[in-house]
């Protein structure tokens, strides 16, 4: 089910910038506060990952894009771009049904993500899980 909620512009440009310059870590995407649209909630260039994490409200909804680097299994260096959709258990029901009816319309647009994370809690979107998740999808 879609909610008729589109990404704005910037959404993509911004998207593109991390993805081709990879000038940005990570960028947490929301919707506006009269839930028309999908915009640009933070962007950064921290490597951090657990600043990432913070980011992440324990009562509210986000989607976010991170760049994530890891050393594959013959020891190189690599990156996957991930793709999180982030709905806590105490987030308002209605904000929960919203926020995934208006996941496609982000996530469809945003060409070259490898791998989608579903988060619940924070044992769901913690480094080691995501880590497991790429390296089973970079086979």
């Amino acid at each position: 089910m879609s909610s008729g909620v589109a990404a704005a512009p910037e959404c993509l440009e911004r998207f593109a910038q991390l993805k081709m310059s990879k000038s940005l870590k990570y960028i947490l995407f929301k919707l506006n506060d009269r839930r028309t649209e999908i915009v640009i909630d933070k962007t950064s260039e921290n490597p951090d990952y657990e600043e990432f994490l913070d980011n992440l409200p324990s009562d509210g909804c986000k989607w976010a894009v991170y760049d994530f680097s890891y050393t594959s299994e013959d020891g190189s260096p690599r990156n996957k771009l991930c793709f999180f959709s982030w709905s806590p258990d105490s987030a308002p029901i209605r904000a929960k049904m919203v926020h995934a009816s208006s996941k496609d319309a982000l996530r469809k647009s945003l060409d070259g993500i490898s791998v989608e994370i579903q988060g619940t809690d924070l044992t769901e979107v913690a480094y080691d899980t995501v880590l497991e998740k790429v390296r089973r999808f970079s086979r």
